[in-house]
């Protein structure tokens, strides 16, 4: 499994490094990035399984560079390596879909953990679930420019994304691509995605995978109050509601 750790501490980066390829023969860690654009461009370029990344790095931080590797497109797993314990890092972590939020120093029990973790997601994904790309089935007519965006939908839902930006990605206009899409998946681009979030809420509810309160940030929300309306005008019923249904 290829890795890239991004870290602008010659010392952590090598402890880290040590750390990893003592924990599995699968880890190989190809690159190592003293700061965020550097590790951007080195994630472009060679396409790594996973990314350590630390918050604080001098041109990017660690979650600019998630940001800017989701909006990319590229489907690379993080694990954030930080000296500060702060919540608002944290939340955003979880919106990112990072794998884990650890502070450093990071014990080997810790890096245990979180590489049984990845290894798992991995087996998943191999075995079909999870993978980008099922999305686009189900709307198999559309132009090919609506199915790469229903890709970064289906990858990309847990974190910021508007018809804007969308457009300027597949190199067209937002008329455009409004016109693309709202003909082929009969229904408009901000309605599609809310309604996807709210579905994989749904799914985060039935499973507990992750706790209530953090569910809104997991699928793409900056706002809960937002995010509690919005799913009871999907759904019809609030989320004590829903809850209470499925017992």
């Amino acid at each position: 499994m290829k890795i890239i750790i991004a870290e602008d501490e010659k010392r952590a980066s090598r402890g880290l490094r040590n750390l990893l390829t003592m924990l599995s023969a699968d880890a190989e860690v190809v690159a190592e990035a003293t700061d965020g654009r550097q590790a951007f461009d080195l994630i472009k370029a060679l396409k790594p399984d996973v990314v350590f990344t630390d918050i604080r790095m001098p041109f990017m931080d660690g979650i600019s560079l998630i940001k800017a590797v989701r909006g990319y497109g590229m489907n690379v797993k993080f694990v954030i390596i930080s000296a500060y314990e702060e919540f608002e890092y944290a939340r955003q972590a979880i919106s990112l879909g990072v794998v884990d939020y650890l502070v450093k120093p990071v014990t080997l029990d810790e890096a245990k953990e979180v590489w049984k973790r990845i290894t798992e997601e991995k087996k998943s994904e191999s075995s079909g679930k999870g993978v980008c790309g099922k999305l686009r089935d189900d709307y198999s007519e559309a132009h090919p420019l609506v199915q790469k965006a229903l890709d970064m939908i289906e990858c990309g839902y847990a974190v910021r994304i508007s018809q804007k930006d969308m457009a300027e990605k597949l190199g067209i206009s937002a008329e455009y691509f409004s016109f693309l899409f709202s003909r082929d998946v009969k229904e408009n681009f901000s309605r599609f995605l809310r309604r996807y979030r709210i579905e994989k809420a749904k799914k985060l509810l039935n499973t507990g995978e992750v706790p209530r309160d953090q569910i809104p940030y997991s699928v793409g929300f900056s706002d809960p109050k937002y995010f509690y309306k919005c799913f009871k005008e999907e759904t019809g019923v609030n989320i004590t509601e829903y809850n209470r249904a499925k017992h």
